[in-house]
C-alpha cells in the first residue's frame, strides 16, 4: 500500500521561498514512492463541535502523515487530535517559534546559551520608571548586548544596542510585545553555523559569514560554506532539537571563547534550499527516510 502525506505551508506567505520548500519536500517523497500533496493552511480548516474534524477544499480523505511547514500550531494540533502523525508537533513548532520558551528548554537541559533575562510582562502601554531596571541589566550583561523578541524569523527582530540610550529607546519601542535582554557574543560578530538535524543524527552544516552585520543569516546578506561539524557539534544540535521535541530542526551555533560552540536558535521550520546549494546534500530526503521509518516503527505499512 502506497503511503500517502501532506505538506502544508502558509497560504498568506506569497514568497517563493515557502513553497520552494514544500516543493523540495514532495520531490523527495515522490521519490522514495510516497504519494504526497501539497496544501495551504487555508485548504484546510479545523471544525470544532460534537464531532471534531477538519474541513478541506479538496475532498481527500485523511493522509498516512503531515509534514508541516507552517506555524498554525491550531491546525497541527487538530491533525495530531485526529490521529495523524505530524512532523514537527505542534508542541515543538510552538516551542521553536518562542525564543523565550526555546531558552528555558534548553537551559533546563544546562545546554550552552548565552546569558539571557527575560524581560518581564507588561499588561499597559505606558512603561513606568525603569521598569526593566535597565541598570542591573547592564550590570549583569555589560554592553554592547542583544536585544532579542520571542517570536522573529531571519534574524529579523534581533537587535544589537551600544549604549544604556540605546537599550532605553529599543526597551520603549518594542515595550507590550515578549522580549529577552541577552549577553552579546563577540568571538561571533558576523558569524555563525547551521546544523540541519534529522532525528538523531546532522545530515548537513554550513558556516554562514556577513561582512557588515553581527548577524550571519543569508537573508540578511551572510555568506555561506560547506562545514564538518566536530562531534561535539552535532550532539549539541541533537540534543537541542530534542530538547524542544522535534524531529528535525535546523539549529544556529555561536562561536564562543576558543570557538566552544553556543546554542543560538532552533527553527523547526528551517528551509533548506541554502543548505542544499551550499553542500550539495539535500535535507528533504533524509526527512522523508526519517519519517517513513518512524511509521514503520509504529506499525504503519510502508
Amino acid at each position: 500500500m502506497t503511503l500517502s502525506g501532506w505538506i502544508i505551508y502558509n497560504g498568506s506567505l506569497n514568497s517563493e521561498k515557502f513553497m520552494d520548500f514544500a516543493h523540495m519536500l514532495q520531490t523527495a517523497a515522490h521519490k522514495q514512492g510516497i504519494n504526497a500533496l501539497i496544501y495551504k493552511n487555508n485548504d484546510i480548516m479545523s471544525y470544532l463541535s460534537l464531532n471534531p474534524q477538519i474541513i478541506q477544499a479538496k475532498k481527500k480523505n485523511l493522509p498516512d502523515f503531515v509534514i508541516f511547514t507552517d506555524k498554525d500550531i491550531y491546525l497541527a494540533k487538530q491533525l495530531e487530535l485526529l490521529g495523524v502523525p505530524v512532523f514537527n508537533r505542534a508542541e515543538a513548532i510552538a516551542t521553536s517559534d518562542d525564543k523565550i520558551a526555546t531558552y528555558q528548554c534548553l537551559a533546563q537541559l544546562q545546554l550552552p546559551i548565552p546569558k539571557t533575562i527575560v524581560a518581564p510582562k507588561s499588561f499597559t502601554n505606558e512603561i513606568h520608571t525603569d521598569f526593566y531596571q535597565i541598570d542591573h541589566i547592564i550590570e549583569a550583561l555589560g554592553l554592547p548586548m542583544i536585544v532579542k523578541e520571542a517570536f522573529g524569523s531571519f534574524g529579523e527582530q534581533v537587535y544589537l544596542v551600544h549604549t544604556k540610550d540605546e537599550l532605553i529607546e529599543k526597551t520603549q519601542a518594542i515595550h507590550g510585545r515578549p522580549f529577552m535582554f541577552q549577553e552579546f557574543i563577540k568571538t561571533s560578530y558576523g558569524k555563525d553555523l547551521r546544523l540541519q538535524v534529522v532525528g538523531d543524527q546532522v545530515v548537513t552544516a554550513m558556516k554562514r559569514t556577513a561582512k557588515d552585520d553581527f548577524r550571519a543569516n543569508i537573508t540578511a546578506g551572510g555568506t555561506m560554506e560547506a562545514y564538518k561539524p566536530s562531534n561535539y557539534e552535532a550532539s549539541l544540535a541533537v540534543k537541542a532539537t530534542k530538547a524542544i521535541g522535534a524531529d528535525f530542526a535546523g539549529v544556529d551555533l555561536l562561536f564562543g571563547e576558543n570557538d566552544e560552540p553556543i546554542i543560538c536558535e532552533i527553527n523547526s521550520n528551517a528551509h533548506i534550499r541554502n543548505i542544499y546549494e551550499c553542500t550539495n546534500i539535500n535535507p528533504a530526503d533524509a526527512m522523508i527516510s526519517y519519517i517513513r521509518n518512524q511509521l514503520s516503527a509504529k506499525g504503519e505499512q510502508v
